[in-house]
């Protein structure tokens, strides 16, 4: 077993792994949103298929998500703990398992895009072009899979710089093949979306070399193809244990939004177009908050490891401090600025009269989901998956995507209530994520678990839980 440099602590500090990921997500989200932009000049309709095919393929990567985030919080608990064969170990059994989820799916989304896209009743207007994206892109989600648990391992060993590097790289390689394949420039044939679709594949292969060449030299000893068949029942049964209910958790939001967007398509492509324009939009609200909850995940994971459960208690507070009056301010901004920047996509004034009543509401969603990320990754990150998973399925069920469907579809208020409906559930969530670390019921369980190693007795174990608890409580703040 070998312990990890003292010096290694330094990565695991907040800051160092939030600020890679702030500039990995902010770079993704200007590249996409120029991407957005670029694919609203061949039409709306171009911007709606994109948008649908999304919320499909984000469906379907909870599949691999499973195996991936769990594989991720085991590694930065392994490597806390000292661990790093282990961790080694659990990041090759992992890599195994989503690519072979990430063939089945592309197999899938290459031999019936059309009745997929059918059965999710998108507009007949739209399917021809569905059909060419989806077979194109989904074919492409064996890449999806690999990328996913690539950047998962090699962000949870601590290097979020590596990711950030290739994700910006990827990034500009599809931002110019968009313009070449939609413009027709530097003598590459015009073929609208057909092109786009080509450009997203070839940018996340050259993606996936990449990060593959990081991760076979990520740990101490080099991942090579002697380890292919490496295999640790007991280690791939602890991913399982808590990546299950993080796949479950993800499923859950992954569907209600699919749902969603089924809820919109059948009130009409306008309504597609405008949720698909203000998600664009709304990312710019909560990047640097997300990139503080992630980062979290993988600082209290290893705290959690390492078995120092009173600083991984009191994380959490120092992002809902810094990450709260953040996004807060950014949705303001978005306000004042938003009805500008929707005129940068489109004309329709159907569209942009739809887009500025949400950009209002979009001020009441966004703090709510900055809760939801803090507390969740922190309550995944110490192995409660099962607790984010009951409360997730309960509430995204019941007021996300019921609430959506009987206010905004079958009482025909249309997509204001859509949008109250998920402000709803992500409260409702955020005060029961909230209660639940505040119990402490995982970090007590890690503390009784050193107690018991340290030989003490009930009694002193007792008092030294109490002791524990309290000293935790005591001091949330920075």
């Amino acid at each position: 077993m070998k312990k990890i440099k003292g010096g290694e602590k330094d990565k695991f500090s907040l800051w160092l792994l939030a600020w890679p990921i702030f500039i990995e997500l902010f770079l993704q989200i200007l590249l996409g949103t120029v991407d957005t932009l670029m694919v609203s000049r061949i039409s709306d309709n171009a911007v709606a298929v994109v948008g649908f095919s999304n919320q499909l393929f984000n469906a379907l990567t909870t599949l691999f998500a499973t195996v991936a985030s769990g594989a991720g919080i085991v590694i930065a608990q392994k490597i806390g703990s000292g661990r790093e064969e282990d961790a080694r170990t659990v990041a090759i059994i992992a890599f195994k398992v989503t690519a072979a989820i990430g063939i089945f799916l592309s197999i899938l989304l290459i031999a019936v895009p059309g009745p997929i896209a059918t059965m999710l009743q998108l507009p007949d207007e739209l399917l021809p072009l569905a059909k060419v994206y989806i077979s194109i892109v989904g074919g492409g989600m064996i890449l999806t899979a690999m990328i996913s648990m690539l950047g998962t391992a090699i962000r949870n060993t601590g290097n979020t710089k590596g990711p950030m590097f290739t994700a910006i790289g990827m990034n500009v390689i599809h931002i110019f093949m968009n313009y070449c394949f939609i413009f027709g420039a530097f003598g590459f044939p015009q073929w609208g979306l057909t092109g786009v679709a080509i450009s997203t594949v070839i940018s996340r292969l050259i993606a996936t070399a990449v990060l593959l060449l990081i991760f076979l030299g990520t740990f101490q000893r080099r991942i090579g193809i002697r380890d292919i068949p490496v295999f640790d029942r007991k280690l791939f049964k602890e991913v399982l244990v808590i990546g299950w209910p993080l796949g479950v958790n993800s499923a859950s939001w992954v569907f209600s939004q699919l749902a969603i967007f089924s809820f919109l398509a059948v009130l009409g492509s306008t309504e597609l177009a405008a949720r698909t324009y203000m998600n664009t939009l709304e990312s710019f609200c909560f990047m640097l908050g997300f990139s503080l909850a992630m980062a979290a995940q993988i600082q209290i994971a290893h705290l959690y490891g390492a078995g120092k459960t009173k600083e991984a208690y009191r994380a959490v507070y120092r992002v809902l401090a810094f990450g709260l009056p953040l996004v807060i301010v950014n949705a303001f901004i978005l306000v004042l600025l938003g009805p500008k920047l929707l005129g940068l996509f489109t004309q329709d004034t159907d569209i942009l009269a739809l887009c500025a009543a949400l950009l209002w509401l979009n001020l009441l969603l966004q703090p709510g989901k900055m809760i939801n990320m803090a507390l969740g990754n922190s309550l995944n990150a110490v192995g409660d998956t099962r607790y984010t998973m009951v409360i997730s399925l309960i509430f995204m069920s019941v007021v996300a995507t019921g609430c959506s469907y009987l206010f905004g579809v079958s009482l025909g208020w249309g997509i204001i209530a859509i949008y109250a409906s998920m402000i709803s559930d992500e409260y409702i969530r955020g005060v029961f994520s909230f209660f639940r670390w505040r119990g402490r019921k995982h970090l007590r369980m890690k503390e009784q678990e050193l107690l018991h190693e340290r030989g003490l007795s009930q009694e002193d174990q007792r008092l030294a839980l109490e002791k524990t608890a309290m000293e935790g409580v005591a001091t949330p703040a920075l």
